[in-house]
């Protein structure tokens, strides 16, 4: 992973680490949505819910068009996909932790019944 690479990830999980904004793609998952639409689920001004919107396109999370007077948001899954690659990288670690913790309930079960 490349320096600049490394940068636009901690750039994602940044904009990830809010609620808010991670609220907000949930919503543009669901298909496009004005800022007006974005931020009526909020208690917020628009000013607040913008700033949202600007670290998410930022990230490259969101891509905000213009048709007419309004700007549509859309969802942009590729900044995804690279969280999900990094992440699948240690995959392997937490399936063996799970496997261990499993295999201690599973004794942990097996001596309980023992005793009873």
């Amino acid at each position: 992973m490349t320096r600049s690479d490394d940068d636009k990830l901690s750039q994602i999980f940044a904009a990830l680490a809010n609620s808010t904004r991670r609220a907000i793609l949930a919503h543009l998952a669901e298909g496009e949505a004005t800022v007006n639409e974005l931020a009526a689920p909020f208690r917020m001004s628009l000013p607040a819910i913008s700033k949202h919107i600007k670290v998410l396109e930022r990230a490259g999370l969101i891509i905000q068009g213009q048709k007419a007077q309004y700007r549509p948001c859309t969802i942009d899954v590729t900044p995804l996909k690279e969280v999900s690659k990094w992440t699948e990288q240690y995959r392997h670690i937490w399936e063996a932790r799970f496997d261990q913790m499993d295999h201690y309930i599973n004794q942990f079960n097996g001596k309980e019944k023992n005793n009873e």
